[in-house]
């Protein structure tokens, strides 16, 4: 990121506010870029897991090479695809819906470190950040809902909200204990801890069994939160058609299909940065690996836990959705907080 700011106030002459604005604008286009591609990659990659999962071959003929190229020929068909807004729709709503939802998406990319000295916003308050503005998932949703004016929408939003409002909990509460181990809310520092090798991530169970535990209640928080399977109840197209985007059409729609994909690598990579090392590689003969993509392997990693989890099970009722949260996951992250504490404080590793 230095490099950016030289560049900016040495060899474009700009002084150190505009350069700011520059550095945040580029970055700006790289995470919506970096996000784009994601979705076409995880589309195709998602198809090809269901494929396998279901003992078929999924795509195989646009592009030749396993249909490689099927997911850039559905982003192109969507683009052209009519945008439709219904006539008895809240209008404003119903277009800033899905930009919001993106947005959130968006923000909280910004705070992710992907390398040493490659973070579009480095906060100490970073790790509180990120939870903070992915919410806004959450009210771009409900606007959605609302706004369509069409009670299967309505009905998906409500649902949405409340299963990522529940599970936002179980969520912070399995990263408290890698806070408590690190002593701040900082990306980088959180991963600075982790440095040394595999033996030396949040995720070892030697080390500490309650962080252990910790990264499975992020996991299962992390698939409800992000409304996939089996846990994609806002949008159960027995029941709801297609949920709280029923209405939507073109751009729009895609905006939603972005903001899923988006998700769904920003919660395997807040995964990763708390317990799998971030860029760190697992073992010192293997520091050569780029640090970037040590952090973009770990996350892809867990982008295919994700998807073999969907294919495989079936989707919960709503009753198991909110008993399962409340009652099981919420008390379970809040022992692994207290039991986590104590293990650090007879161990003395609390800082």
């Amino acid at each position: 990121m230095q490099l950016l700011y030289d560049f900016f106030t040495g060899q474009a002459g700009m002084d150190l506010a505009g350069a700011h604005i520059a550095v945040a604008s580029l970055m700006a286009v790289l995470m919506f870029t970096v996000m784009a591609l994601c979705a076409i990659i995880f589309t195709w990659m998602e198809r090809k897991v269901a494929g396998f999962m279901q003992s078929r071959y999924g795509p195989m003929y646009t592009g030749r090479w396993h249909g490689w190229a099927q997911a850039v020929a559905d982003m192109l068909k969507i683009l052209g695809k009519e945008d439709i807004i219904p006539g008895e729709a809240d209008k404003g709503m119903f277009q800033f819906a899905p930009i919001l939802v993106l947005l959130g998406s968006l923000l909280a990319w910004a705070a992710i470190p992907w390398a040493p000295d490659f973070v579009a916003a480095d906060f100490d308050l970073g790790l509180f950040y990120i939870f903070a503005v992915s919410s806004l998932v959450v009210i771009g949703i409900l606007m959605a809902g609302w706004s369509s004016n069409n009670k299967w929408a309505l009905y998906g939003a409500a649902r949405g909200a409340a299963q990522m409002v529940s599970y936002e909990i179980p969520l912070a509460l399995a990263a408290i204990p890698v806070v408590m181990r690190t002593g701040s809310l900082n990306p980088q520092d959180i991963i600075i801890a982790q440095q040394g090798g595999i033996w030396n991530w949040n995720i070892n169970p030697i080390m500490n069994p309650f962080l252990f535990i910790a990264f499975f209640m992020y996991f299962i928080a992390s698939i409800a939160e992000t409304n996939r399977g089996p846990f994609d109840m806002p949008e159960t197209e027995s029941e709801l058609v297609a949920g709280y985007h029923t209405e939507y059409t073109g751009m729009r729609f895609a905006f939603f299909f972005l903001s899923e994909y988006a998700n769904l690598f920003l919660v395997s990579m807040i995964a990763t940065m708390l317990f799998l090392g971030g860029w760190w590689a697992p073992f010192p003969g293997m520091a050569w690996i780029p640090p970037a993509l040590n952090f973009i392997i770990k996350g892809v990693l867990l982008v295919f836990l994700n998807m073999w989890v969907r294919w495989t099970l079936p989707r919960v009722r709503v009753d198991q959705l909110m008993f399962l949260c409340w009652k099981v996951m919420i008390p379970l992250s809040l022992l692994c907080v207290v039991g986590a504490g104590l293990w650090m404080m007879a161990w003395g590793q609390l800082k």
